[in-house]
């Protein structure tokens, strides 16, 4: 986009628009952030009964909010690929192959923290 040299509360409310519409485009055209949102809406409930204390709900809600972070970042980087042409070619291949290894990291990470805080507190 080009630059307004919008300043001030404008520029704030701007960027809140900007916002609203990425995380509607997310919605809308990636089944993958739907399913991870889905998984979200279980898992932010579920943590204040698996952690039991304000550090462990902030791990546990972090590592949920991380994945849909870079699930919106992986999309991104999809949807720019995919503008640029539709032939196949290996920097394009290896960009959406490493947003897709950036998500399998961040269920990693969540599942790790998940992991080690159940076991600490139900073991």
């Amino acid at each position: 986009m080009a630059k307004t040299g919008v300043t001030g509360i404008r520029r704030i409310i701007n960027a809140f628009g900007y916002t609203w519409k990425g995380l509607r485009a997310a919605y809308k055209h990636e089944a993958a952030f739907r399913q991870e949102l889905f998984l979200a809406v279980i898992l932010v409930p579920l943590s204040f009964w698996v952690g039991e204390n304000v550090v462990e709900w902030i791990l546990l809600l972090g590592s949920v909010g991380f994945v849909l972070v870079v699930e919106i970042l992986n999309s991104a980087i999809e949807a720019v690929v995919d503008r640029t042409g539709d032939e196949p070619h290996k920097l394009s291949g290896r960009a959406k192959d490493m947003g897709s290894a950036a998500v399998f990291l961040a269920f990693m990470i969540l599942l790790i923290t998940w992991g080690l805080i159940a076991w600490a507190n139900f073991i």
